[in-house]
């Protein structure tokens, strides 16, 4: 009979013990130790300046242009210089990793400086007076050296990369304009012979001269010459007749000087012939 009341006891032991661990696995527990709860994955905040080019100023881009980012086949801008490709920029990037070609492209401040010089013909200007140079876009004010030893601002000129990789070189797209301004064409925009060219100018006793050039010709492809300008942001209207073939990108750029040094102050915009 003892034997028969112990063996009771037992199942009533062994019963109560499983009922606790149902309830227990019921509620979400667990019989061995609690699991450490996966830490959250870090939240990463995207770099402006990587992921999306700086937003262009209002005379260097179109509402209407592409927003494609500048390490893709398509710039988004107009390509004013040194490339009129992609194709051209990829022919300079593998004959620059063969050999080391032209190093100057990866440089925005010798950029700037060769489209002035080399390009516009502005030669007198050979002064880079300050600059902004980010990782996709960059600034470069250039100017001429005064008697005094001080430099006289220019043009601020916009450049971006183009392509993809640590040598993806410079173009330039346009200028940011103050004193002098290009409004008109549009930047962009499809024109014909003449081109009517109109902006605003601040200054007193200017000359207003205009050219019209195209990438691979050393001359201009049409010029204007000449208007006297002045006043605080007076408007001009010009009109310049050019040469060039259907579906080229140019360079409208009007200068002013003749107070200390031929060229002074220059202001560009980029346009497609119809």
């Amino acid at each position: 009979m003892l034997r028969g009341f112990a063996m009771r006891v037992a199942i009533r032991v062994v019963i109560a013990a499983g009922a606790t661990g149902l309830l227990a696995a019921g509620c979400g527990g667990s019989a061995g130790p609690p699991q450490s709860a996966p830490a959250p994955a870090a939240v990463v905040s995207p770099s402006v300046s990587a992921s999306s080019p700086p937003a262009p100023s209002p005379s260097a881009i179109p509402p209407s242009a592409p927003t494609s980012a500048p390490g893709s086949v398509q710039l988004g801008y107009q390509p004013l210089y040194p490339f009129a490709s992609f194709a051209d920029v990829q022919a300079w990037q593998d004959s620059y990793r063969a050999g080391g070609h032209q190093p100057w492209h990866l440089s925005a401040d010798q950029t700037a400086l060769s489209f002035t010089q080399g390009y516009l013909g502005f030669t007198g200007i050979t002064k880079v007076a300050r600059h902004t140079v980010g990782a996709k876009d960059a600034r470069v004010t250039v100017g001429l050296a005064l008697p005094n030893g001080r430099i006289s601002d220019a043009a601020t000129i916009h450049l971006v990369r183009w392509g993809s990789g640590q040598d993806a070189p410079w173009e330039i797209v346009g200028t940011d304009d103050t004193t002098l301004t290009v409004d008109v064409p549009a930047y962009g925009s499809a024109l014909s012979s003449p081109a009517i060219v109109g902006g605003t100018i601040t200054g007193v006793d200017e000359n207003l001269r205009a050219e019209v050039r195209t990438l691979g010709s050393a001359a201009p492809a049409g010029r204007f010459c000449c208007a006297a300008a002045g006043g605080s942001a007076s408007k001009f209207s010009i009109s310049v007749p050019f040469h060039a073939s259907s579906g080229h990108v140019v360079t409208i750029v009007v200068h002013t000087g003749g107070h200390v040094a031929a060229v002074e102050r220059f202001a560009v915009t980029g346009a497609g012939v119809r």
